[in-house]
């Protein structure tokens, strides 16, 4: 059974995009492709690429279309309107039911053809919440810039590119290259066939599967978590966001400076989540625990000593800004904030905010 498959590589995409646009692939496609009957598809999202893997038929059957044109008695005008729009002649008409009826004969159309010929437009009118421009010469959009695409049918190149009219679509074509991971294993490798892709992908650091990566995100910051006795603060919203941020997920451990233990949990957990996707840890009788869990995109050749320093530092800073805010909220008590709000209009005719609230 012929396999189709497209990858569409380029700069990082953002985490909350990668998973409505492989489902807008995957729906595209499908229905652009529809007279080939595809089925099983497989769509995959990741930082630097979306992708989608579906079985097609080697060809849109041939058919017989039969179009109605004009009455009989029509004037001339209509029926010659018709036989223009059709690039038909009179003698290509039979008379039916007191109508003028066109019976054109469609010839099979091989997929390849059939998928060079949609693709491009599809690709032009790709529904990113948010695109950019890049380069000169083109008005070709996508939400970050598109450095390759993989479009293969049957282990075959499907030969097409994004050239518009006096639109160069910056160079871009299909063709059979991907790349793998961008600091563990850089540069270019040659696809046949779907199961050629993923396994080439991993063997060059690159876990396609959003999926999977979400299991390894998750039960990596677990078990390093369990070995130190201590529990992950749930959150699967931050796993799906650090697994749409890697491609190959390492999990490690820091630590966190003593200084900064005083501050509430909460206050803790919102700076680490929010400022560096770091997910929160608690001891066996729920308090915060003097250790954070981090995700990182590489190995490093040190097992992670300098990526872990780099991180504390980080959130030594981040705590430090924490303090001074939390600190400063305290500086005055709420009670005491009151008056001021006598300087603050409720309502021209009904007083203060500070009259409304004592």
């Amino acid at each position: 059974m012929p396999e189709f498959l497209l990858e569409l590589f380029c700069e990082e995409i953002p985490a909350r995009m990668q998973e409505r646009a492989a489902a807008d692939l995957d729906r595209l496609v499908t229905e652009a492709l529809a007279p080939l009957n595809p089925r099983h598809a497989r769509a995959f999202a990741g930082p630097r690429r979306i992708a989608l893997m579906l079985d097609l038929d080697a060809i849109v059957p041939g058919t017989t279309l039969s179009e109605r044109g004009p009455r009989e008695s029509a004037p001339e005008q209509a029926l010659a309107g018709f036989l223009r729009k059709h690039g038909a002649t009179r003698d290509d008409l039979i008379l039916e039911g007191g109508f003028w009826v066109l019976n054109r004969t469609v010839d099979p159309i091989p997929a390849p053809a059939r998928i060079a010929e949609l693709l491009p437009g599809l690709l032009r009118r790709f529904p990113w919440p948010k695109s950019m421009r890049w380069g000169n010469g083109s008005a070709f959009t996508w939400v970050r810039p598109l450095r390759r695409i993989v479009c293969l049918f049957d282990g075959a190149i499907v030969p097409f590119s994004l050239m518009d009219g006096e639109d160069d679509g910056h160079g871009l074509a299909s063709g059979d290259l991907s790349e793998g991971h961008r600091f563990l294993a850089p540069g270019a490798f040659a696809v046949r066939t779907g199961d050629d892709w993923l396994a080439g992908l991993r063997a060059r650091k690159v876990i396609a599967c959003a999926r999977e990566r979400r299991v390894l995100v998750d039960d990596g910051v677990t078990a390093l978590a369990t070995r130190e006795g201590l529990s992950v603060v749930p959150d699967a919203g931050l796993v799906d966001e650090v697994a749409g941020l890697v491609e190959w997920p390492v999990a490690f451990l820091g630590s966190i400076d003593a200084s900064f233990m005083h501050l509430p949990p909460e206050v803790m957990q919102v700076s680490m989540r929010v400022n560096q996707r770091y997910f929160a840890l608690r001891t066996s009788d729920g308090s915060a625990a003097p250790r954070f869990a981090f995700v990182a995109n590489t190995e490093p050749a040190d097992g992670g000593a300098l990526v872990i320093a780099g991180n504390e530092r980080v959130l030594r800073a981040r705590f430090a800004d924490a303090r001074h805010f939390w600190d400063l909220d305290r500086a005055t008590r709420l009670a005491d904030r009151v008056s001021a709000l006598d300087a603050v209009v409720f309502h021209a005719r009904l007083g203060s905010q500070g009259e409304r609230v004592r």
